[in-house]
């Protein structure tokens, strides 16, 4: 990396560490903001700034101060699966709320495809003997096989990468590498995160081939 692209690195890092410490107007925000920071495979150089969101986070959990689009399947999801792998106490009966007065998952959740992926990634957070988790599992497995078919990309992709491996069962660079080309196809990405990932992941994968060549020389 030559100095000037170490530079545009280093301000671009400053930027997103800005916007993970930065109050958004919508809580929910700063929840996507994160799971966005994971998925392209940055958050260990933003490890403090994302716990820290997270406890805050946790902190209305356990007040039960509602944030915005607390209804929402893919908030209330992302919000599960982000606290439950950081170690956070989160109890799965959160998902009550979107099933009805027989027990069941709502039929109207079918068509929230975005949030079905969402719930299918936080099942598999799933601890003993945590039968909504399996329910929604097997609930989502089965829809998302057949949306995977009628949606667009990049969601097609994201879908059928999720089916075959979710991301409690992925590697971190792995991930990175198909979601940097996912979270760009969806064109509301921040573009200062989509940057820095992409000089990461290039700079990550320079240094590995630097440590195989002198393996073997």
């Amino acid at each position: 990396m030559d100095a000037r692209t170490q530079q545009e690195y280093e301000e671009l890092k400053q930027k997103v560490r800005r916007m993970l410490l930065t109050n958004m107007d919508k809580p929910s925000q700063k929840l996507h903001i994160i799971d966005a920071v994971q998925r392209l495979g940055v958050a260990y150089h933003f490890e403090k700034e994302i716990e820290d969101a997270l406890e805050v986070i946790y902190d209305h959990y356990c007040n039960h101060i509602q944030i915005d689009d607390d209804e929402d399947l893919y908030t209330t999801a992302v919000r599960f699966r982000l606290l439950r792998e950081h170690g956070f106490n989160v109890q799965c009966e959160t998902f009550n709320k979107f099933k009805n007065e027989k027990g069941k998952f709502k039929e109207s959740l079918i068509s929230d495809v975005k949030g079905m992926l969402e719930l299918y990634e936080a099942a598999h957070f799933q601890l003993h003997e945590e039968n909504i988790l399996e329910e929604a599992l097997s609930f989502t497995t089965f829809h998302l096989k057949l949306a995977e078919t009628t949606v667009d990309y990049p969601l097609s992709t994201q879908i059928a990468n999720a089916l075959k491996r979710p991301l409690r069962k992925s590697l971190p660079r792995l991930v990175a590498w198909s979601y940097i080309s996912i979270y760009e196809g969806y064109g509301t990405q921040d573009k200062n995160l989509m940057k820095f990932a992409k000089l990461d992941f290039k700079m990550v994968q320079h240094l590995h081939m630097k440590e195989i060549s002198e393996i073997y020389r």
